[in-house]
């Protein structure tokens, strides 16, 4: 009885705190709106306000931006394959996620933006969808999320689920709620033996964690011959190195490595790909107010790269894999500032010696196998990249050593999928529900 009064006591000051900041939201949209144009639509979703009734929809998975939805890539395609006519709507955060769930996946499922954690618009987005089963993608601890699903006793999975260390601090703020709102989750499926301990640390059950793996080994190949092929034929042979999901402070250290490779390969080509596509313009104009000559993918198919172009801007969603494919050497962003580092597997699957700054929190458990299995190299400043691009371009063997065991080790950490799948496959809803 002290423990429920204790919990509604909680839910009841978190909620209040979150109606009180709500025309925060409006302002948040609006700004980012700015920046991306894409905030500025469906705002009815982000309140759960829907224009028609929907039918039941009895699998949910959430996953919050583009990482996590190619993250749960190999799963969505794999459930929509073995279960036919079972209907799944999948929730994002961004707009590149929304993106990258209709590129992926378009009609086979429903899209909507999750609702912020507001009590009342949790409860119409469940009232909506009616999920039977909630699947959550990597980390989102959203504690109305999670109480409502229990109280309404859709069970809750976590899947893929990743806690750095200073995510777990950071949820120490609200430890009382997290502890209890972990507590009813059905299962937490977790990528590694550091993420599981964890998760138990910050309140979940022992009993409802098990390590699966990364499902992000088990991506399906992408054959991008065709691509490369065509790439090459407009660029020739020159070294070419991408910069690959970069945050804004990170820019000018990119600029600088290229000056210093430019140094010693006047012919080098840098392919940019920022984080976030409001980044776009802003890092080709920066490049070019650096002195060097820009091209950006939009517009036209291959314009500037056979062209003398020294930076090739690719301002388009959907495409990074394919060219991680065309470079030499790739460069993982969010690592040289305290981001904690985007997908390295992505580049690995695609036969590119990897380059990273040192935070890397965020994929620890993946760096350090990288790392371990001489398939990645890290760089303190940007100095060090630039000289770490200079001996890899003069270094053939080297970096074809460093691609073959990125390959070898992707090929080791393959089954999360399957062991994902065999937890799942008993609480899937039936068809037809």
């Amino acid at each position: 009885m002290r423990a429920q009064l204790t919990e509604r006591v909680l839910r009841g000051l978190y909620s209040a705190a979150l109606y009180i900041l709500a025309p925060i939201t409006l302002y948040h949209l609006i700004w980012r709106g700015f920046r991306q144009r894409a905030y500025f639509q469906r705002w009815n979703e982000r309140y759960a306000s829907y224009p028609a009734v929907a039918a039941p929809t009895p699998l949910w998975l959430h996953a919050v931006s583009v990482g996590e939805v190619n993250a749960a890539a190999p799963l969505v395609t794999r459930l929509l394959h073995d279960h036919p006519g079972l209907r799944l709507v999948v929730t994002t955060i961004t707009p590149t996620g929304s993106e990258r769930v209709q590129a992926l996946w378009g009609d086979a499922v429903v899209h909507v933006y999750l609702p912020y954690d507001l009590p009342g618009a949790v409860a119409r987005f469940l009232d909506h969808f009616k999920p039977a089963l909630a699947l959550i993608v990597e980390t989102e601890l959203w504690p109305n999320l999670l109480f409502a699903c229990r109280d309404r006793g859709i069970p809750a999975h976590i899947l893929n689920a990743r806690l750095s260390a200073r995510s777990l601090r950071g949820y120490r703020v609200l430890d009382p709620l997290i502890r209890r709102a972990l507590r009813g989750v059905h299962l937490i499926a977790a990528q590694s033996d550091e993420d599981a301990r964890r998760f138990i640390k910050l309140g979940a059950r022992a009993d409802r964690v098990v390590v699966t793996g990364n499902l992000k080994f088990d991506t399906l190949p992408v054959d991008n011959t065709d691509f490369v092929r065509e790439f090459r034929g407009h660029r020739g042979i020159g070294p070419t190195w991408i910069a690959a999901s970069t945050h804004e402070d990170e820019e000018s250290a990119v600029i600088e490595a290229h000056l210093a490779v430019l140094q010693a390969y006047p012919d080098a080509l840098l392919l940019w790909a920022p984080r976030h596509p409001e980044r776009f313009r802003a890092v080709a104009q920066r490049a070019a107010d650096a002195g060097l000559s820009v091209a950006m993918r939009s517009g036209q198919r291959w314009p500037g790269v056979g062209g003398g172009a020294q930076v090739f801007v690719i301002d388009t969603l959907g495409e990074l894999a394919r060219f991680y494919a065309c470079a030499k050497v790739a460069f993982v962003g969010g690592s040289l500032q305290p981001v904690g580092g985007h997908n390295l597997l992505e580049p690995a699957a695609t036969g590119t010696a990897i380059l990273s700054g040192p935070h890397l929190h965020n994929f620890a458990d993946i760096a350090k196998r990288l790392q371990e299995a001489d398939a990645m190299r890290i760089v303190e400043d940007p100095p060090a990249l630039g000289a770490a691009l200079v001996e890899l371009f003069a270094d053939e063997e080297v970096r074809e050593r460093m691609a073959a065991n990125a390959q070898l080790l992707l090929q080791a950490g393959r089954g999360a999928l399957e062991r994902t799948m065999a937890l799942l496959e008993p609480a899937l809803p039936p068809v037809g529900r």
